[in-house]
């Protein structure tokens, strides 16, 4: 599968919630749309299923504009958005059965429900009315009828929310393996769901892309721009007033047994820090930095 994005924006209001975004997604692929609240990441992923038309520019899919032939794509595609509703009087398996119905899934029906209930592990729940279930059994409800048709394209908008770090290595685990012959997109702000399974990874911000390819990438742009100091006592005043301006980002904040460690990220790394290897998280932090730093300029 291949998609395209032309030019893409998307006004509310005079308020542009995507600015003419560019891109390009061939399988296989697992890639992470990271970005803070309001970045656009939702209303991306909801053009790319069709749900909002684009105020300006085309997606095209393998060829074909997405507004002349959606069948083409929703009979291929998977989607969990970030606020899904359940019937919640329904057993999982009766939910289930439904939502197969919807997607069009007639001959092998209950073997695909079958096959999202084990990969979800929803095997004991099956029976029960889901209005019973905990919040993070829900979640893999939500993920079940994502993965019912085996989609070519799947969307996932936060799917790791409520779930505990035992399910969450499950899920990625899931869609990493699914990744392998198709198109996951994951939207979350989970830097290390992105950092443990996605090879590209891309930064939206006041609906821009900032960065778009390899973690790895993102990571080198980060280097020479992440460093730690420990401030010995209580003599915290200066750093945490120099953050309070914006002159870096304090990423973490350590006690130690001498006074405190911070780690900072800055556009101009002070000399009086110690450089260190940047991770992914301080290489998100940087990118929308100097995002804000160009937008100023």
């Amino acid at each position: 599968m291949e998609i395209k994005l032309e030019n893409i924006s998307k006004e509310y209001k005079n308020v542009k919630a995507l600015d003419n975004i560019n891109l390009a997604i061939n399988s296989p692929a697992m890639i992470g749309f990271v970005g803070p609240n309001g970045a656009g990441k939702s209303t991306l992923m909801k053009m790319l299923v069709g749900q909002l038309l684009p105020t300006s520019g085309n997606i095209i899919v393998d060829g074909v504009l997405l507004n002349k032939n959606e069948k083409h794509l929703k009979e291929r595609l998977g989607y969990l958005p970030q606020d899904f509703g359940l019937y919640e009087e329904l057993t999982v398996e009766e939910f289930l059965d439904y939502m197969a119905c919807l997607k069009g899934i007639n001959r092998s029906k209950r073997k695909s429900i079958d096959r999202a209930i084990s990969l979800t592990s929803l095997e004991e729940k099956r029976k029960f009315k889901i209005k019973t279930l905990s919040g993070g059994q829900k979640q893999r409800i939500g993920i079940a009828q994502a993965i019912l048709n085996n989609p070519e394209l799947l969307i996932v908008d936060e799917p790791t929310v409520g779930l505990d770090p035992e399910e969450r290595i499950k899920f990625r685990n899931l869609f990493s393996e699914g990744s392998k012959e198709k198109i996951v997109i994951l939207s979350t702000h989970i830097i290390e769901d992105v950092e443990s399974i996605c090879n590209s990874i891309i930064v939206l911000n006041k609906g821009k892309i900032l960065f778009a390819g390899e973690p790895s990438e993102l990571v080198k742009g980060a280097l020479d721009h992440v460093g730690t100091i420990e401030i010995v006592g209580n003599n915290r005043e200066e750093i945490l007033e120099s953050g309070m301006k914006g002159e870096f980002k304090i990423t973490s904040t350590v006690i130690t047994p001498h006074g405190t460690r911070y780690r900072v990220v800055s556009e101009s790394l002070p000399s009086s820090f110690e450089k260190i290897t940047p991770s992914l998280e301080d290489a998100y932090v940087y990118c929308m930095l100097k995002g804000e730093v160009e937008n100023a300029g």
